[in-house]
């Protein structure tokens, strides 16, 4: 039986609830250009009445290069995510990196993100978990799908079971990451709704050299694949032009696109879990 972890009655997670889209640009570029992103895909999101958080990153610190764009950083990053929430009225999502981010982030943030390499750091885990805020913890590239039981363990011990497991693809090789489906299943009878990252599983890291790279055209795909297993969200980097955006723009989907893909999910979701 998996439980339900809910922002509000709107945004529920987990049990037979339609999925929830998590949904942003990779990082906060500029205040209004993150408002806007955000504007439009509420438009979309309320009209196709799909639960919505909307997600990006203050501080992106596990770039390729020294060189690469980080975004605002933590205070005022939190600024905009802040306006975003207040403004449009919407759950925030964004990842912390450090052990004394989380209680900053934690009065903000309505969902603390443990990034991927970051999912075995104890002490993240725990000081995410001791802010009471939803926690979700994206499964590390190196780690099989019943490994995430010790990251489980930690956060109950912590005091906090408002937990999400998010899938985001495997290392196979070099620069590239595969999507092994049973994981989804495989997490999800640990008992706690699981996320499937769209985006980032079509990743390819490091694989410009300087930068990661990409194959965008499979995120429909995987996206697709995921809701027909019963996932309980969806995590999409959406940007209005990512062939410029400033962090991950090979592997976000194009704004003008994720009503199509979304009208497809809902189909896909419905289908299953009236089954």
């Amino acid at each position: 039986m998996v439980r339900t972890v809910k922002i509000n009655d709107k945004v529920v997670f987990g049990g037979k609830s339609p999925f929830v889209l998590i949904a942003g640009p990779c990082v906060i570029e500029s205040k209004q250009g993150t408002l806007k992103i955000a504007e439009a895909i509420k438009k979309i999101t309320t009209r196709l009445k799909v639960p919505f958080v909307f997600k990006a990153s203050y501080d992106k610190a596990n770039r390729t290069s020294v060189h690469s764009f980080r975004g605002p950083g933590l205070v005022e990053g939190l600024k905009v995510l802040s306006e975003v929430k207040t403004k449009l009225d919407v759950p925030i999502l964004s990842d912390v990196h450090d052990v004394h981010q989380a209680q900053l982030a934690g009065e903000v943030l309505d969902i603390i993100q443990i990034p991927a390499f970051l999912c075995r750091q104890t002490d993240l885990i725990v000081a995410a978990a001791k802010t009471g805020k939803i926690v979700n913890v994206k499964k590390g590239q190196f780690m099989a799908p019943w490994d995430i039981q010790g990251i489980i363990k930690k956060m109950e011990e912590a005091g906090n079971r408002k937990l999400l497991l998010t899938e985001r693809g495997v290392s196979f090789g070099y620069n590239t990451l595969v999507s092994d489906f049973r994981s989804l299943a495989i997490m999800r009878e640990l008992g706690y709704p699981v996320v499937f990252d769209a985006t980032h599983s079509v990743q390819k890291p490091g694989g410009l050299g300087h930068a990661s790279g990409g194959e965008s055209k499979y995120i429909p795909l995987l996206a697709r694949c995921a809701v027909a297993s019963g996932v309980d969200a969806i995590f999409l980097e959406t940007h209005p032009n990512p062939a410029k955006a400033l962090s991950d723009g090979p592997n976000m989907l194009p704004l003008n696109k994720l009503e199509e893909l979304l009208k497809d999910l809902i189909a896909i979701d419905c289908l299953v879990k009236k089954s």
